[in-house]
């Protein structure tokens, strides 16, 4: 991640012992640079925020766009880690509609089930042999369609470029020979794949790709409306027209000259992981920086069209150029002061099993392991929550809205109350 979840390429800083988890973890990506460009480094791991009324669609009473409170007291939450399982190499978990069971993705390639509280010893489907794993590249999204009929999987290819690709299901386990190619992105680079698959409130399929990688943004793609590269997408993933997918008529660049209609959100370095809250249906995405700054942006429902700055700003600060018109800033940004590198994007808590963490946006940071929550409106305070998941990759939801952890070493956590 500096590594998929990483910087992972920099061509700038990078220290062996960063160099050497990356390569053999995969994916977080971003790009090690060791020049604080504003000189504005806020102490170890330092965290800035927002104003104090929050972002988009918060109040400072904690309250979001939808009008529901934070109904948890974040202060007295207390959490452990129950470790549930290990994989190869984990990066991602999704559920599905009528099945008990959690699914979870390794970089590798293969898809593993867990139920009752075990972690099948089989795959349930192995695509190891269209992939090439390692550093950022390999098995990287996974998203079931709605009505849980259909599978999707985000991988890198053998020759490293990007495939969206859809599995029938046939009871519990996706028909190989079903696999239907719905998306293929040319990537120039091996880093800043982007990766997570989710479906919206709106039942259509949201996709991440990152920059194309290298460093800096070398061809601007994150500011360029006429590539997939360094955007959220957003598509209907069934066939349509005679073609591979549907593109949404609301989509917010439908009809634009020389803008591609997929595209939902732009500016984006490497997205690496996001996700949807499932109350508010708010959209939380983690991008991960280049060399100085990790951000994280809340985007209140239905509010595409976005530009979130990437590459003129890394966060809130320039990166290269004059800062783009109407860029979006992200709700809470932190450095890298103490050895943090990449942030991993989570969720808001809406489970049951721990209420004072209910209504809290969850994420970590890949080298330092650290899991922290901050309640929306309150952007500027986010709390340590005390457990370190080693070289964290993504986490993840059940059915119940309980919370995961994955570590890139191959543990799986569950975390529950302390």
């Amino acid at each position: 991640m500096r590594a998929p979840y990483s910087r992972l390429s920099s061509g700038r800083r990078s220290a062996p012992a960063v160099a050497a988890l990356i390569a053999a973890l995969l994916l977080v990506a971003a790009a090690c640079s060791d020049d604080d460009r504003d000189g504005q480094g806020s102490g170890a791991g330092g965290t800035t925020s927002a104003p104090a009324t929050g972002g988009p669609g918060t109040t400072a009473g904690g309250s979001n766009g939808s009008g529901l409170p934070a109904t948890g007291d974040l202060a007295k939450a207390r959490v452990r880690l129950q470790q549930v399982g290990k994989l190869d190499s984990p990066v991602g978990m999704a559920v599905r509609r009528g099945d008990s069971g959690v699914y979870f993705i390794e970089q590798t390639g293969r898809v593993r089930a867990f139920y009752s509280g075990t972690m099948n010893p089989d795959p349930v489907l192995d695509i190891s042999g269209q992939i090439k794993a390692g550093g950022e590249q390999g098995l990287l999204g996974i998203a079931f369609s709605p009505d849980g009929k259909f599978l999707y999987l985000d991988y890198t290819d053998t020759n490293g470029d990007t495939h969206v690709a859809e599995f029938a299901m046939r009871g519990d386990r996706p028909d190989p020979s079903s696999q239907r190619n719905v998306l293929t992105v040319q990537q120039p680079y091996a880093n800043h794949n982007g990766g997570q698959l989710a479906f919206g409130p709106d039942k259509l399929l949201y996709i991440a790709l990152g920059d194309g990688g290298s460093a800096g943004d070398p061809h601007h793609n994150g500011q360029s409306l006429g590539t997939l590269l360094g955007k959220i997408l957003r598509i209907d993933p069934r066939p349509s027209g005679g073609r591979p997918y549907g593109i949404p008529k609301d989509n917010p660049f439908v009809g634009r000259a020389g803008a591609r209609p997929e595209i939902w959100d732009f500016g984006l370095r490497n997205p690496w992981r996001f996700s949807f809250d499932p109350a508010t249906k708010d959209l939380w995405i983690a991008d991960v920086g280049q060399g100085d700054w990790e951000e994280i942006d809340h985007e209140p429902t239905g509010r595409g069209g976005r530009n979130y700055g990437w590459n003129r700003l890394e966060g809130r600060h320039h990166f290269e150029g004059a800062a783009p018109a109407g860029a979006v800033d992200p709700v809470l940004e932190y450095n890298h002061d103490g050895g943090a590198c990449t942030v991993i994007g989570g969720s808001v808590y809406r489970g049951g099993a721990i209420p004072n963490l209910r209504g809290a946006y969850l994420y970590g940071d890949y080298c330092l392991g650290w899991v922290k929550a901050v309640q929306p409106g309150h952007f500027g305070d986010p709390r340590d929550l005390g457990i370190n998941v080693p070289s964290l990759t993504s986490f993840g939801v059940d059915q119940d809205g309980e919370l995961f952890a994955l570590s890139g070493t191959g543990p799986v956590y569950k975390i529950v109350k302390g």
